[in-house]
């Protein structure tokens, strides 16, 4: 006994020299929690859910920090039973508890824990969060000094959350946050009273084997009264805790590519447009689908959702994972060629100006084409020839030599500087760089530039840029590419099975049981296909390919990405269901009875004033022709001629009455008679269109060559003619 009342003695004199030591004050609540710094940038979806965990410290697993009402009521009661259940009425040190261990250490030869909570915490605030077992008398005594400032500074509340947010649990696992993430996969709120029991007594022993942790788990159980386990009940909990610790680090990795961008510059957790379920459901159909096809040289994919009305991008699935030659590689961005997927576009460019329509009739003839390059033979996909068909049928069926008859209708730089309108950013040279190829695919585009142009299409025809993360209303960015009547039809003509049917039949991955509108592409040499289409409510793009660019084995984009889009496409309409685009005002219905039973007679969609006249149409006139200058002519300017005697002689066979002649877009002098051009060098397109600006004929050529000297007289030449 006498010891004992010496060993008190002694507590007494320390506790009265602590103040005399010297110390700094404690730093207030606010900054330790403006400190705190998680281990895991967190990328949350739409609702908040975790798509993706970024690893940027290994010394330690922490996660966001976590505000004491977002701890379940059982843990908090759990952790205060079991490491300071005198917590809430001590100012800092329990002295009823360090004496005796002070006099239990006199009786016994060893101490027992006498730490509150607060000085737990103090200790953690001094050490950066790293716990330091053996304290020497004079740590001990500045510890409890600091507990007693924190007491004078703090709320008690304060006190608990920056604890449980500090505090060790298990190897890496600091703060409740992460513990109960990873030990239950469960969010601090949804703990219960066994798991909170199994928690609580990790603190004391974070590294006690499992039988250690389940008895002290049960007795804490028992000591709080809750009877709602049992001891197998609480070691099935701890089995599954410790089995799950084992695999902490395997991160929820849902948006790698996404995540990089968005989470390189931040310090805490993000919310990005995307939802969980989805990115989840497209990445294993992306990943699934690739695998497929794996034995024909394809070894990746990528894939993009858009809710069309707010431009939010929903998924976003940069590459197929394990099975990617290149799996940091970011699918979406790359630029790559798009193969038909931009004939919807040149054909709604057409029909918003009056050039075209649903029902004009198109070539579909061998044709060659003089480029800088050489000879240009654009054939289809079968490499056969259907003779004229409707522009429906012509982009139903993606037909190249209609697609790129009308690319030189409208002119190459016309067309070029339209596809930039829709956000093809890459296009940087001007339209002759491309060729008329342009219209079959021969600029680099992303998956992400193209899905957002379909996007464009589904809206009506009102563009605006994607969105990765919440924002405000996007309307003021908004820009009208195409009237709402041209979308329409292009929409119409793209939803159409029977259309397509002649080159891709009636049942495939195309085929839905709602209305949809879908468009495939396979660049050359089967490098890159694709699939895009949507609804009145998402629009969805589908990449397959190789990281490497490196050729794929017979896969065109009906047996690529069209399987991938169909299967996102169900998932999205039986989530949240779905519509048609809704016909706009000014689009009429006409008959259409095409001459010589080219097509079977049908009722089509016209923009307001541009339906036939009669219901047998007379669209490419079989006897209105431009008979000079030649198709494909080359003509080279003799710099040692006068320019007054070089001219190009414009001539039209049976050219009706008003009829004009078009050059490069721009109409320029009647064509019932010969017109003679001065030339400007270059490559041009040269249209016969009638009274009602409807295209009768139409014939590329190009000029080579200029002389110096007679240059500017041309030019004026040319603008007097263009006035």
């Amino acid at each position: 006994m006498k010891r004992v009342g010496a060993g008190i003695a002694i507590v007494v004199v320390a506790i009265a020299a602590i103040w005399m030591l010297a110390g700094p004050s404690p730093p207030s609540f606010s900054e330790v929690r403006n400190r705190w710094r998680p281990s895991d940038l967190q990328l949350l979806d739409r609702n908040g859910d975790t798509v993706h965990e970024l690893r940027i410290d290994r010394h330690g697993r922490r996660l966001a920090w976590t505000p004491l009402d977002a701890v379940s009521p059982a843990l908090r009661n759990m952790v205060v039973e079991s490491e300071d259940h005198r917590f809430w009425s001590h100012r800092g040190v329990d002295l009823v508890a360090l004496i005796g261990s002070i006099a239990h250490a006199f009786t016994n030869g060893h101490g027992r824990g006498a730490s509150t909570i607060t000085m737990q915490l103090a200790a953690l605030i001094e050490s950066n969060g790293r716990t330091n077992a053996r304290r020497s008398i004079f740590q001990k005594l500045r510890q409890i000094r600091a507990a007693l400032a924190l007491e004078r500074s703090w709320s008690k509340r304060e006190i608990l959350e920056a604890y449980l947010n500090l505090v060790t649990f298990r190897g890496e696992l600091q703060g409740i946050g992460a513990a109960s993430r990873v030990m239950f996969g469960k969010s601090p709120h949804g703990i219960d009273a066994p798991e909170a029991a199994i928690l609580a007594s990790l603190i004391r022993a974070p590294n006690a084997s499992r039988d250690a942790v389940t008895r002290r788990a049960d007795a804490l159980l028992a000591r709080t009264e809750v009877d709602v386990a049992t001891h197998d009940t609480v070691a099935i909990d701890v089995d599954h805790a410790f089995a799950a610790h084992s695999r902490s680090s395997a991160l929820v990795t849902l948006a790698p590519h996404l995540a990089e961008r968005l989470l390189r510059d931040q310090t805490s957790a993000l919310r990005c447009t995307l939802d969980r379920d989805l990115q989840n459901f497209t990445a294993d159909t992306l990943r699934r689908h690739v695998a497929e096809v794996r034995e024909r040289r394809v070894d990746d994919g990528a894939a993009i959702v858009i809710n069309n009305e707010t431009g939010e991008v929903w998924a976003y699935v940069g590459g197929a994972g394990d099975l990617s030659n290149a799996p940091y590689f970011d699918a979406v961005r790359a630029i790559r060629q798009p193969g038909s997927t931009l004939k919807p576009f040149l054909y709604a460019f057409a029909v918003d100006q009056h050039l075209l329509t649903a029902a004009s009739l198109l070539e579909d003839t061998p044709l060659e084409l003089s480029e800088q390059r050489g000879i240009y033979r654009p054939l289809d996909y079968d490499r056969q020839f259907r003779g004229m068909v409707s522009m429906r049928t012509a982009l139903a069926s993606s037909l190249n030599v209609p697609a790129v008859r009308t690319a030189e209708l409208l002119g190459l730089e016309a067309l070029a500087q339209h596809l930039r309108h829709l956000g093809f950013h890459g296009l940087r040279e001007e339209g002759d760089y491309y060729g008329a190829a342009l219209a079959l695919g021969s600029a680099d585009v992303s998956l992400w530039e193209l899905t957002n142009a379909y996007r464009t299409l589904a809206n009506g025809g009102e563009y605006s840029e994607l969105r990765l993360t919440p924002a405000g209303n996007d309307r003021d960015s908004r820009a009208r590419v195409y009237s709402p009547q041209a979308a329409f039809v292009i929409s119409d003509v793209l939803a159409d099975r029977a259309s397509r049917s002649a080159t891709f039949g009636l049942e495939n991955s195309l085929a839905t049981r709602y209305w949809s509108a879908v468009k495939t592409g396979t660049s050359k040499d089967m490098r890159d296909n694709w699939c895009v289409g949507y609804t009145r409510r998402f629009t969805v793009g589908v990449w397959v390919g190789n990281s490497s660019g490196a050729p794929m084995r017979d896969v065109s984009g009906i047996t690529g990405a069209a399987p991938v889009w169909l299967d996102v496409m169900n998932y999205l309409y039986d989530r949240y269901g779905g519509a048609e685009v809704s016909r706009p005002a000014g689009v009429v219905a006409s008959a259409v009875k095409f001459p010589g039973s080219i097509e079977p007679a049908r009722r089509e969609w016209f923009i307001d004033g541009t339906e036939p006249n009669s219901q047998a149409l007379r669209l490419d006139n079989n006897t209105a022709r431009i008979i000079s200058p030649a198709p494909g002519t080359i003509i080279a300017l003799d710099p040692d001629l006068a320019p007054r005697l070089q001219r190009i002689a414009f001539e039209a066979r049976e050219a009706p009455l008003n009829s004009r002649w078009r050059l490069d877009g721009r109409s320029i002098s009647p064509a019932t008679s010969i017109f003679l051009w001065a030339p400007l060098p270059g490559a041009h397109t040269l249209s016969l269109v009638d009274a009602l600006g409807r295209v009768l004929d139409s014939i590329p050529f190009s000029v080579r060559g200029a002389n110096p000297r007679a240059l500017a007289q041309d030019d004026r030449d040319s603008d007097k003619q263009l006035e």
